[in-house]
């Protein structure tokens, strides 16, 4: 399978999650982080849960915010149909994905500006896809940032 076709296989994979997490999710509607939240949730919102994580909000555009990544997935279930986007530095994205991990995440999509080579290492080798290098969530729904 070439890079791009697997690239494509890993997205489809993302978009049929069951619930999405958005880690870095932001209530300025100019950031990126509330961009992509706002494109899962128009997307998804109605049919999975659309669960923002900042630590600073209580709530994003009227959805209620989650402090913590294992907050959020404290609400669902089945950990393994959850699709995870980040959203952070670095250094917050490597935090993030030892949680991932330990909850038995199995999809992770890091927006450009996101990755960590550690992370990604360390959840590949958890079992974890991961989308990174270059693709964002907001290209792939055809949404034009504002």
């Amino acid at each position: 399978m070439s890079e791009v076709d697997n690239m494509a296989s890993l997205t489809k994979q993302f978009f049929r999650s069951k619930a999405y997490v958005v880690v870095g999710a932001s209530t300025n509607p100019t950031k990126f982080g509330n961009m992509v939240f706002r494109a899962l949730y128009n997307k998804f919102g109605k049919e999975a849960p659309v669960l923002p994580v900042n630590p600073k909000a209580s709530e994003i555009d009227g959805v209620p915010a989650f402090a913590t990544v294992a907050d959020a997935l404290s609400t669902v279930e089945d950990k393994s149909t959850v699709g995870v986007s980040m959203i952070t530095p670095p250094a917050a994205t490597e935090k993030a994905m030892e949680v991932l991990i330990e909850q038995g995440i199995k999809n992770v999509w890091m927006q450009p500006g996101a990755e960590s080579e550690a992370a990604i290492e360390n959840g590949k080798a958890a079992g974890i896809s991961i989308i990174s290098g270059g693709p964002c969530v907001l290209v792939e729904l055809g949404v034009a940032p504002h």
